[in-house]
């Protein structure tokens, strides 16, 4: 009998291994599945606490929606009468210390239409002129390994990119757009481009890809995104979960490998799939060939801080459900989330509830507040707030999450580093596959579907 390790119990590895145990409890191989989670819980930066009055969640608020595969996992885990959308509303950018709202018919900050373009509050009518030459200059040297900030300067110019594209698009992907590449954040930009001759053309031709007919794009659960996670751990009976105990060496055995614990057990393995950051998949395999590649990777940094106010959602300033900050502002934090309104299931009484992103996108800046403590952190966010909202008052309730390094950031050779570190893999330590957001996206969404597609590989290889 055949032994399948998965190493890493966040949502690619638990989305690995649900995935896996479906396809073969329809056929008739008889394989071990075994999950291996360092923390007592599954599920990694996915966490839900909910103190009665408050849900916050440590990582990700929500699923995109509309990502392939998403509604069919959870008609099959029957999760839809747990499922809430969000509420819809203003997003807006604290441009010029005043909240000016990111244009409707936008996606990113990309305008869609020539209306969105010109309706814009964020830019000079000369911006919105020049963003015009989009339809009128083909593409002919930009690929999908170019930078995603000089394709769209290029075609749509600076100031919009500045002022409207960069805040958004840098919070979402944690990075410099100069240092992202097309592949790995919006590819089908190019696509577009080259298709309709237009950028703007292009996503106004797909729209309905983007927009729902009710506009409400993203979706989580009564109870938070953790009824997601145990929901597939439920499902997961004929599969060996290893909760709270770390792997720290991977070793080749002939054909199998030997996975040593930190509890000195050691575990037999045909197959294993590594589903952990990279900086841990690249201690457990501990080889110099690899450290290349693996050293190329780069993770980036986010606080995260939730305020709870005693007071009605209403006494927000305008109706929306938060806004962006761009660089060189008078606030610290580069983004803020107005969640009681945004999601209302996380306010049972409908007081107010905030939460403030700050990301490593100033070096200097980060490292000073990586250094406070919780209480100190809970200062700074609370003069964001008074700035940006007006808003003042004790809280009655806080959470700060700091995730350090443990946020994967794509830069320009991104995509070839991983094609490089694959090679090198097989070759070296065939039948194990590596997974996760270190390599193939960063969204729930995306991590779902990077595990259904590893279990799909593995169960070939089984029959191969």
């Amino acid at each position: 009998m055949k032994t399948i390790v998965v190493i890493g119990g966040g949502i690619t590895g638990l989305s690995t291994m649900y995935y896996l145990n479906q396809q073969l409890t329809t056929s008739d191989k008889e394989v071990k599945l075994i999950l291996i989670e360092a923390d007592h819980e599954l599920g990694g930066k996915i966490k839900s606490i909910d103190n009665d009055e408050f849900i916050m969640e440590t990582g990700a608020d929500s699923i995109v929606a509309r990502k392939s595969g998403v509604a069919a996992l959870l008609d099959e885990l029957e999760l839809d009468d747990e499922i809430v959308h969000n509420d819809t509303g203003k997003s807006y950018i604290y441009h010029h210390n005043q909240l000016k709202p990111i244009p409707d018919d936008t996606i990113f900050g990309i305008p869609m239409s020539k209306e969105a373009l010109f309706n814009s509050e964020l830019i000079s009518e000369e911006a919105k002129n020049e963003a015009l030459k989009d339809f009128t200059t083909p593409n002919t040297s930009f690929t999908k390994d170019s930078s995603i900030g000089s394709f769209l300067e290029s075609f749509l110019g600076k100031e919009i990119v500045k002022n409207q594209i960069a805040p958004v698009l840098s919070g979402v992907y944690s990075g410099k757009l100069n240092e992202l590449t097309l592949a790995t954040t919006l590819p089908y930009l190019l696509e577009y481009k080259n298709q309709y001759g237009s950028i703007i053309q292009g996503l106004s031709e797909n729209k309905e890809k983007f927009q729902s007919a009710d506009n409400k794009k993203f979706v989580s659960f009564r109870n938070g995104l953790s009824t997601l996670i145990k929901r597939m751990e439920e499902q997961l009976t004929n599969v060996n979960i290893l909760k709270g105990i770390r792997a720290t060496k991977i070793e080749r055995d002939n054909s199998r490998y030997m996975i040593s614990l930190e509890n000195d057990e050691r575990i037999e393995a045909d197959q294993i799939i590594l589903s952990t950051p990279h900086t841990v998949a690249q201690s457990l395999l501990q080889n110099d060939n690899l450290d290349t590649d693996f050293n190329k990777l780069v993770n980036s940094s986010l606080i995260s801080v939730y305020i709870g106010f005693d007071i009605p959602d209403e006494k927000l300033p305008a109706d929306g459900t938060g806004f962006i900050v761009p660089e060189n502002s008078e606030l610290i934090c580069n983004a803020c989330t107005w969640t009681s309104r945004k999601w209302t299931h996380t306010s049972k009484n409908h007081r107010l509830l905030l939460r403030l992103f700050y990301k490593n996108t100033n070096p200097d800046t980060f490292t000073y507040l990586s250094s406070l403590g919780k209480d100190e952190l809970l200062q700074v966010a609370l003069k964001d707030v008074e700035k940006s909202l007006g808003i003042t008052g004790k809280p009655v309730i806080s959470e700060v999450t700091k995730w350090t390094k443990n946020m994967p950031k794509y830069h320009l050779t991104h995509r070839s580093t991983i094609e490089s570190l694959n090679k090198k893999l097989n070759e070296l330590f065939p039948n194990i596959l590596l997974a996760g957001c270190s390599y193939y996206g960063v969204g729930i969404a995306d991590c779902i579907s990077n595990g259904k597609q590893t279990a799909k590989i593995i169960f070939n290889q089984l029959n191969a």
